[in-house]
């Protein structure tokens, strides 16, 4: 694991590489977020962007969403994964925003939660990114990062593993460390083919050292 003076590193690190990380989600207002992130699971921020470019044309409060049938929203969705899913959880939050919350979405992170199809990673990220709240969301890259750093344990689950980052990161840096973790993991130390050659953490990452042992060796059995 990594001791508090490497974690400090690890997060400077990542601030140099991306300095300007930030949502990828286009989005005008915090509803428009609010659908986009739930519109975003198991699924690419880049995909989402191009079917939120009509889909917010068309909808832009929650009565609108209500304002037609189920069916006709799936068919505007349909190139999102899980989109029948998600196209019933767009109506029935959208009910709930205005039945509980005057139409608005809710600030708090409790709130939040209560909503059709927004779960707590869901509901960090609106409240970090649309309300100024710190917030770390785990998501897949955050999580991948987190343990391949030795920051978190392989075994912690994605609630251990916010709480965590939590601890080990100061507050007024969460949201930031959030969005930073995020480009790592999508640009940098990907899933399939992380660059450990060129990672400016592989001195402290021991899951990189061992993938660039394990790469020396092949080299050295095929020449």
């Amino acid at each position: 694991m990594l001791n508090q003076k490497q974690i400090r590193y690890t997060l400077d690190v990542m601030e140099e590489m991306f300095p300007n990380a930030a949502c990828e989600l286009v989005h005008k207002n915090a509803f428009e977020l609010l659908i986009a992130v739930v519109l975003s699971a198991q699924c690419t921020d880049a995909l989402v962007n191009k079917v939120t470019k009509e889909l917010f044309k068309k909808y832009q409060t929650p009565e609108d969403y209500l304002a037609v049938s189920l069916e006709e929203l799936q068919q505007d969705i349909r190139s999102i994964g899980l989109y029948r899913n998600k196209s019933k959880n767009i109506q029935k939050l959208c009910q709930s925003l205005i039945d509980e919350f005057d139409g608005e979405v809710p600030y708090s992170k409790e709130a939040l939660e209560t909503l059709a199809g927004v779960g707590r990673k869901t509901a960090n990220v609106v409240a970090s990114v649309a309300f100024g709240e710190p917030a770390i969301a785990v998501d897949t890259h955050v999580e991948r990062v987190s343990k391949r750093l030795a920051i978190c344990r392989w075994k912690d689950s994605t609630l251990e593993v916010e709480k965590t980052l939590m601890r080990k990161v100061p507050k007024e840096e969460w949201s930031a460390t959030h969005h930073r973790m995020i480009f790592f993991g999508r640009y940098h130390c990907k899933a399939k083919s992380p660059n450990c050659d060129v990672c400016p953490l592989l001195s402290i990452c021991r899951e990189g050292q061992k993938r660039m042992k394990k790469k020396e060796r092949e080299q050295h059995a095929n020449r």
